[in-house]
């Protein structure tokens, strides 16, 4: 297994990727959670292509939600059962609730990195597994928002 220090590095620049800044490992410039996010108005932050469809809205909050839920595993505070369909509720936002939303998401992931930063187990299969599932969770709903954004 890599170095603390190797594994840790690695996994952080993969999740700076996803979120705030292109490192050249599998996003474009300028393409980042958030750097996309602050491009987007409320009002198209609530637009549905379908009955169905979910929002960019709703996909930051469930972003934001799945946080919530993942870092309880991580610290392993969480409780019980976790009711997944109250992480789609929000499908519209106004200005306000809006950066709110953001504002949450942002705060939620610099938690995740303060967690990483002081991971000193990398053989506990929980706290690599769950990490590396918030980094595939969070890219996946990254490209699904630029997908939404693009239609």
């Amino acid at each position: 297994m890599p170095t603390k220090g190797k594994l840790a590095t690695e996994l952080r620049t993969l999740l700076e990727e996803t979120f705030e800044t292109h490192h050249g490992m599998f996003t474009n410039r300028g393409t980042s959670l958030f750097e996309t996010l602050e491009q987007v108005s409320a009002q198209e932050a609530s637009l549905s292509h379908g009955k169905e469809a979910e929002t960019v809205a709703g996909h930051v909050f469930h972003m934001s939600f799945y946080l919530t839920v993942a870092m309880g595993f991580l610290r392993k505070t969480h409780e019980g059962d976790t009711d997944w369909d109250k992480s789609w509720v929000v499908k519209g936002v106004d200005a306000e609730a809006w950066e709110r939303l953001k504002g949450d998401l942002r705060g939620k992931y610099h938690d995740v990195m303060a967690f990483l930063d002081a991971v000193d187990d990398w053989d506990d299969g929980d706290t690599l597994g769950g990490l590396l599932g918030i980094l595939a969770h969070n890219a996946f709903h990254l490209g699904a928002i630029r997908e939404l954004l693009s239609a």
